[in-house]
């Protein structure tokens, strides 16, 4: 049975077309994953699917120069990058989670890797980090070297679907406007084979953020040659409804 989402998970605004192919393709991703038992528990519907060999493709992503190079990492809170965000502990680097949902005033955790309560696998997870981190406004965090981002689907030119909230794109653009993502920093993500989509085949709009990097258990598909641009201009206040607006603090104080 599908998850049934707050409204203000919904796609926040957009040609109402758009719209529609975008959830279109969100539930043929989800049906295929479910078909195919690619969908660990609680199931695809209505998430970032926490996917079978989501573990392997860590361990790709791992081995990249990309990933050894990078000192401090942004995630995703989903537990489909679990094993991402452990290994970045194991290796050292400093993981900022956003918060579910941007949803606290201080709207992510930073884990330290050398102040932990618990193991990196634990630490990683969002009820770790709630003993093993701490909340930090979006002005207290560091530059960023890597983004890790996880997705519904993703297209060979990396092109991104989220579930639908837009919080992945809020979190790029508040950190973007803080100065602590510049157009260098490499956005990734680890998904199932079966989440892979061919280029031009995913719709976008001009806030949706693209991936540098697409790492499955299987493949890294280097999509920074074919890619489209990144967003501008910070937040799109004219694509956010009230309500989404009203359950995100740090929207409610930047907007006063």
């Amino acid at each position: 049975m599908p998850r049934r989402a707050p409204r203000h998970d919904h796609d926040a605004g957009g040609d109402a077309d758009l719209l529609a192919a975008k959830a279109a393709l969100r539930e043929e991703v989800w049906s295929t994953l479910t078909a195919a038992r690619a969908a660990r528990f609680p199931g695809a519907a209505g998430r970032i699917s926490n996917f079978v060999g989501a573990e392997a493709a860590a361990e790709r992503l791992r081995g990249l120069p990309e990933w050894r190079a990078a000192e401090t990492v942004k995630a995703n809170p989903d537990s489909a990058q679990l094993p991402v965000r452990q290994r970045a502990l194991e290796d050292g680097k400093t993981v900022y989670m956003a918060v579910p949902r941007l949803a606290e005033f201080d709207p992510f955790f930073l884990l330290d890797p050398d102040h932990l309560a618990d193991s990196p696998r634990k630490a990683a997870s969002i009820s770790g980090a709630s003993r093993s981190a701490r909340r930090v406004a979006v002005a207290d965090l560091s530059p960023v070297d890597l983004v890790v981002t996880g997705c519904v689907a993703v297209g060979e030119d990396g092109a991104r679907l989220g579930k639908g909230g837009g919080f992945a794109d809020l979190e790029y653009a508040l950190a973007a406007a803080a100065g602590l993502i510049g157009p260098r920093t490499l956005v990734v993500t680890t998904v199932h084979e079966l989440q892979v989509r061919p280029a031009g085949a995913i719709p976008t709009t001009a806030h949706d953020v693209p991936v540098d990097l697409v790492v499955t258990p299987e493949r890294v598909i280097d999509c920074r040659a074919a890619r489209g641009p990144r967003p501008e201009g910070g937040i799109r206040w004219s694509e956010l409804t009230e309500e989404k607006i009203a359950a995100i603090p740090l929207l409610v104080a930047l907007r006063s």
